[in-house]
């Protein structure tokens, strides 16, 4: 068991709580792994390390193989955002004495586990004349706390009469941020003023520059150990960036020249569709490959399609783990089990199979044969019962183009709850998976 890969994790997944926060991490990690910017280099030839960013929200890495590129690569995509509140535009208000932020949520979330636990705000905001202040407040111990309140069990008979969607509504996800001050000024709105002036000395931020913000209300608090056996993680989270940092780390640790391409994406907007310019339902992978072959010396757009109709692809992303307690949600015989090794999943979406990407049997095979050969412990599963719901991941963008794909990650409990649990075993699986595929 490594770990030192898990306090290497934990410590990842600190420091990345936002998809910005992440690719810093990552950027930083890849220098001092000898990769460079792709701008930095004039040719690639065979072994070169290189790294591409995508409006510091997602960020794609190439080892270059000794194949022709139009032969394919080896591709580890996940995502690295993460179920979360966002700031409004107009995020700061004033209501009988109390000061809000107003958020909406992001992501598939159950909003009454958001409710009276410690919260934090990282992100950015950029002001008028370009300039962009980093924001952190509430993660550090020392540092004040944010929180959402809600009402006392004494007086919530009705809101207890409600089902679990809609006692607590997406509108009232608001963060108490400040009391107005008590004095005997009748000035309106003194404590939303007093609130933006202590914003103004920390960040020199004025209220109008919430309209170029991306604030994030994420969980307080660090990654750590679970269990008196220490043999899980909780954490923030962990949907996907479990998958994303043992994918970074797999690429990041491989020695020498591979046969073909190697290649590590981590994207954003997964959770909400992969819409965007920094999601896989755009052109980012077809944009990002095209300048890789231009560096090459490789123009034309038939090579490109070549190369990414002959690439294989791991859709690093999460998959439900067996719960005991609500055993009845799960066909067990083919559902992931926490320490059961990295899982394959033939199929995603819902219902029929509807938004998945089906993955061939052929590429299976071989996944199972290196997997063997590595020694890799591994599970074929599904997300639940058929009937009972399910969801999609990045993988069907990518198969638009014809490659071999297949979801291939770490399972969750509590997945897109605050704090998600992931078992140590299975991490350290993802891991030796993720390096074997690079050598198929």
């Amino acid at each position: 068991m490594n770990r030192s890969l898990i306090d290497s994790y934990k410590n990842f997944l600190d420091k990345g709580k936002t998809e910005r926060e992440c690719v810093s991490f990552s950027i930083e990690e890849a220098r001092s792994k000898g990769f460079v910017e792709l701008c930095e280099k004039e040719s690639l030839k065979p072994g070169d390390r290189v790294y591409y960013v995508n409006r510091d929200k997602s960020i794609a890495l190439f080892i270059i193989g000794k194949a022709k590129l139009e032969d394919g690569m080896n591709i580890l995509g996940a995502h690295i955002d993460s179920p979360r509140l966002d700031l409004k535009m107009k995020p700061l208000f004033e209501k009988e004495g109390v000061v809000y932020l107003n958020t909406h949520y992001y992501g598939g979330i159950k909003k009454y586990q958001w409710v009276t636990m410690p919260l934090a705000l990282h992100g950015v905001v950029f002001r008028k004349d370009g300039t962009a202040a980093l924001v952190e407040i509430g993660e550090d111990e020392d540092d004040t706390a944010l929180c959402i309140a809600d009402i006392l069990p004494h007086i919530a008979q009705e809101q207890m009469k409600q089902s679990a969607a809609e006692f607590i509504k997406g509108e009232e996800l608001d963060l108490v941020v400040g009391l107005t001050p008590n004095d005997e000024s009748k000035e309106k709105d003194k404590g939303k003023k007093a609130i933006m002036a202590l914003l103004k000395e920390r960040y020199d931020i004025d209220e109008d520059d919430f309209s170029s913000a991306e604030l994030e209300v994420v969980p307080a608090g660090r990654a750590r150990d679970m269990g008196l056996d220490r043999s899980m993680v909780l954490a923030y989270g962990q949907d996907d960036r479990v998958c994303a940092y043992t994918s970074l780390k797999a690429i990041l640790d491989y020695e020498g020249t591979p046969e073909r391409t190697a290649c590590c994406m981590l994207v954003d907007k997964e959770e909400i569709g992969s819409v965007g310019a920094t999601g896989m339902d755009s052109l980012i992978l077809e944009n990002t490959v095209a300048e890789v072959l231009a560096k090459c010396g490789i123009t034309d757009s038939l090579t490109l399609r070549r190369c990414l109709r002959n690439s294989y692809m791991l859709s690093s992303d999460v998959n439900s783990a067996y719960d005991p307690q609500h055993a009845d949600l799960y066909d067990k015989d083919n559902a992931s089990i926490l320490s059961g090794g990295v899982v394959f999943n033939k199929y995603t979406g819902a219902r029929g199979k509807s938004g998945a990407s089906d993955a061939n049997p052929e590429f299976i095979a071989k996944l199972r044969n290196v997997m063997d050969k590595n020694k890799v412990k591994f599970q074929m599963a599904e997300m639940a019962k058929v009937d009972i719901g399910g969801g999609g991941t990045i993988a069907k963008y990518c198969s638009w183009y014809g490659m071999d794909v297949i979801d291939c990650g770490v399972a969750v409990l509590s997945m897109h709850a605050p704090f998600e649990i992931t078992s140590v075993e299975d991490i350290n699986s993802a891991y030796d998976c993720y390096r074997a595929f690079l050598t198929l």
